[in-house]
């Protein structure tokens, strides 16, 4: 049997990079997949087609997760069109980089809300689903910047931060309930953001990771697919580094 058969999914962001590698890794693994995406229509639209040749029943949505009532009206429609709601991932986030001196308030209000306020409203408008059927995993996408901090990257840092800070505290309250809530740090990961990246800058990082390679997204998937699945069932609360011993 698979880990996640007959399960129904919801993951934000998933036009590309991690979002879109668990969106497929949980439909492999017999999950039915709800997806979102926002500036990606074709990848979008593209993911959808793929995925429903899997077996499973697959449906993105074009919605914006940093809109509190945008993410209400998402849940409704996952959980009507799909009879329910068993996993929640939030992989929705952006960056905006700069130095502290040169960034705008724009720049810094724009990226917590996407990263780390899209997480609040799609967890807050879940969780009545959750608490109702007693049961449900929410995976939260953090990054290991949210853990060691990173120069220029203020407004990422700290929204990356307050998502281990926030997973934490939902796991508590959550519990009693039967609903679990972990976060995934993923450290380098090989995508096509940074397969335009000077090559030798990119070796000298996989240089100096202990597994002395970049993760791919499918890395993180896997993570993902076991903190949905019942394997993960007495683990909640937890931020998992998916790193490679980057931060060892």
């Amino acid at each position: 049997m698979k880990l996640l058969e007959g399960k129904t999914t919801l993951v934000t962001g998933a036009s590309k990079g991690i979002g879109n590698a668990v969106a497929k890794r949980f439909a492999e693994q017999g999950a039915n997949v709800a997806f979102t995406y926002l500036s990606s229509v074709e990848k979008g639209e593209s993911l959808e087609r793929e995925l429903s040749t899997m077996g499973i029943k697959a449906k993105g949505y074009r919605s914006d997760a940093s809109d509190f009532s945008a993410a209400e009206q998402l849940i409704n429609s996952v959980v009507e069109d799909f009879g329910g709601l068993d996993v929640l991932v939030n992989n929705a986030g952006i960056t905006k980089d700069n130095l502290l001196m040169r960034m705008t308030e724009e720049m810094w209000d724009t990226v917590i809300n996407v990263n780390l306020k899209s997480c609040f409203n799609t967890v807050k408008a879940s969780t009545r689903t959750f608490m109702k059927q007693k049961s449900g995993s929410i995976i939260n996408m953090t990054s290991v910047v949210g853990i060691k901090g990173n120069a220029g990257q203020g407004n990422y840092a700290a929204s990356k931060s307050g998502i281990i800070g926030f997973t934490k505290s939902v796991a508590l309250e959550l519990g009693s309930r039967g609903v679990r809530c972990n976060a995934i740090a993923p450290g380098f990961i090989e995508t096509e953001m940074t397969a335009v990246l000077d090559e030798k800058m990119v070796q000298s990082w996989r240089d100096a990771i202990p597994l002395k390679r970049g993760g791919t997204p499918m890395d993180v998937a896997d993570c993902a697919v076991f903190l949905a699945s019942d394997m993960s069932a007495y683990i909640t609360g937890q931020v998992l580094q998916v790193d490679g011993g980057m931060l060892t």
